[in-house]
């Protein structure tokens, strides 16, 4: 069974549903959703934030908490045309704030409390960034200004007024958004730049780093059914385990493409697996209103000369690229030539642009345009459409490794070979092996969300780690389980050792589901074939891990929005 998570006007039902093989032991209750809107204050002529839906919204929110039963919470946000972008962009971040921001609180403390905060070791590190990331946004303020009528730029703008209001909601410190405005440089903006600090951290010579050489960021599968009956795509979040206080989110922004252009872009519309205080995915997985799929793994920078690439002026950081892209562009090749603007080195990821408007079901000889492959490292952006291959192997499948062979030498993963062996390899990598030789099994939804969970280390060959003592390894698999490696075990590199790290999330979305923005989503480690994972008796209960269930042994749901 799962759950379907219906948010309507006030509530949010769980229906049960038999089309899974999962059995989930929970009443059919009803849960109770929080409805807020920004409006206009005819008398004040203020932003407010109110309770309840008003017909004369600037922006509305419905939001429902049920991590503690399904382990997600859900949110939709909704702007009204009556307004200019400016204002309705704020106004987006404002509400969504006022629904979200005890959760806010909670995945700060857990997550973001003290980096680069008063008392923080790395000083000079964080000087280094805030002189970055201060210099980036004066240069993103200067394109803006100069030319606001772009496309491009009026999106960046929008971006950032939503953040702003995010902030000052939370702030309680509302007010109409300005042409220009200012952006703290380590306060939510932090929550946006999650896996660009992971580069920049390398880039700026940050003593201690976040990511451990080897360090898995997901695993990704885009998958023909048999006789091309279905297309399915689905993605394995891989992160650290005090980072599941999950939204799911979908956005509904009546922006015009342009001042000088109202015609509405096509990705306006967007549902995505997403964190408190984010205003993007972060995973990243996404389902645009443009008929586009849109997905990532990191493929990171092991070349330390790529660093000079990486410069705070000419670049726009990839979260806010990540934002353009998927707002713009109509067709995987139009993403590709978006993102591919102003590339900033950071956040390096293997992108999947999945056009579902080039798949008809049953049809054999689609030859191109439904799959685009982008990676991009510092100084380099490569993509091309690799719809042939997907329609020859059935597959496509993303796990942390370049595919493109002068990415993969550009960014030093040859070397990595040379030293550490096939682990780093494309084709002969654990997780390559297993998704080749399991893909096969998938033949519907059930068969790929257990493939995508799937975890059986202490038995499965392909696991075993050479140099590894012991030789089974949790993070050798499709959704990782650092936690389960023995802390006194020898392990050739960072990523193989024990840690509070693994695949944290499924979602998967079909040609039968996306036009709805719907999809099958679980939240927290996989317990397939392994035990669940559980705070208080991992070595790691005594991190700081608020408003989290003790024990994360949840069922796939299935998500569905209001009309």
């Amino acid at each position: 069974m799962t759950v379907n998570m219906s948010l309507r006007h006030g509530t949010a039902k769980r229906v049960l549903n038999t089309s899974l093989l999962y059995v989930l032991c929970l009443l059919c209750t009803w849960i109770r959703a929080e409805i807020r809107t920004v409006i206009i204050d005819n008398q004040s002529g203020q932003l407010s934030v109110l309770e309840g839906y008003r017909d004369d919204f600037v922006a509305w929110a419905n939001f429902t908490d049920d991590i503690k039963n399904s382990g997600w919470s859900f949110l939709e946000v909704t702007t009204s045309r009556q307004y200019n972008d400016s204002i309705q962009a704020y106004a987006a971040g404002a509400v969504e704030a006022s629904v979200t921001s005890q959760l806010i609180y909670k995945h700060w403390m857990n997550t973001l409390v003290g980096y680069c905060g008063p008392f923080t070791f790395e000083s000079e590190y964080c000087q280094r960034l805030k002189s970055y990331i201060t210099t980036n946004l004066q240069w993103i303020q200067e394109q803006i200004q100069g030319r606001p009528n772009v496309p491009y730029w009026h999106q960046v703008h929008l971006a950032l007024l939503q953040l702003k209001g995010l902030e000052d909601s939370y702030n309680e410190q509302l007010s109409f958004p300005k042409d220009s405005f200012s952006i703290n440089p380590f306060g939510f903006l932090l929550f946006q730049m999650g896996g660009d600090l992971e580069d920049l951290e390398s880039a700026l010579n940050k003593s201690s780093q976040t990511r451990p050489l080897g360090s898995g960021s997901c695993s990704a599968l885009i998958k023909l059914l048999p006789n091309n009956k279905e297309l399915l795509v689905s993605h394995d979040t891989w992160n650290t385990y005090q980072s599941m206080l999950r939204i799911m989110k979908k956005y509904n922004f009546a922006f015009n493409m342009s001042p000088m252009d109202s015609s509405q872009p096509p990705g306006g519309i967007q549902a995505f697996s997403s964190y408190p205080g984010s205003i993007f995915s972060g995973d990243d997985f996404y389902i645009l209103s443009s008929g586009l799929v849109t997905l990532e793994t990191t493929i990171g920078n092991s070349n330390p000369a790529l660093w000079k690439f990486v410069n705070p002026t000419g670049a726009v950081m990839e979260w806010l690229r990540n934002i353009v892209a998927n707002r713009l562009a109509a067709t995987g090749k139009e993403w590709a030539e978006i993102f591919s603007m102003y590339n900033s080195g950071t956040y390096n990821n293997q992108w999947m642009i999945v056009d579902y408007n080039k798949f008809t079901p049953g049809k054999t000889d689609i030859t191109k345009q439904l799959l685009t492959v982008l990676e991009q490292i510092p100084g380099l952006v490569v993509y091309t459409d690799k719809t042939p291959e997907l329609m020859e192997k059935g597959y496509w499948a993303s796990y942390n490794i370049p595919y493109y062979v002068e990415v993969f030498n550009a960014s030093g993963c040859n070397e990595l070979v040379e030293k550490y062996g096939p682990w780093f390899s494309l084709h002969q990598n654990p997780r390559a092996r297993i998704f080749r030789r399991n893909q096969t099994a998938v033949t519907d939804f059930d068969s790929m969300v257990r493939l995508m969970r799937y975890n059986n280390f202490k038995e499965d060959p392909l696991s075993r780690c050479d140099g590894c003592n012991p030789p089974a390894n949790g993070e050798n698999a499709i959704a990782a389980r650092s936690d389960l490696n023995p802390a006194n075990g020898t392990y050739p590199f960072d990523a193989l050792g024990q840690r509070p790290h693994g695949g944290t999330d499924m979602k998967m979305t079909s040609y039968t589901m996306f036009r709805e923005f719907g999809m099958l989503a679980v939240n927290g480690p996989t317990w397939d074939q392994v035990p669940p994972f559980q705070w208080s008796t991992s070595p790691y209960k005594d991190l700081v891990h608020m408003g989290h269930p003790d024990i994360w042994a949840f069922k796939p749901i299935q998500v569905t929005w209001s009309p």
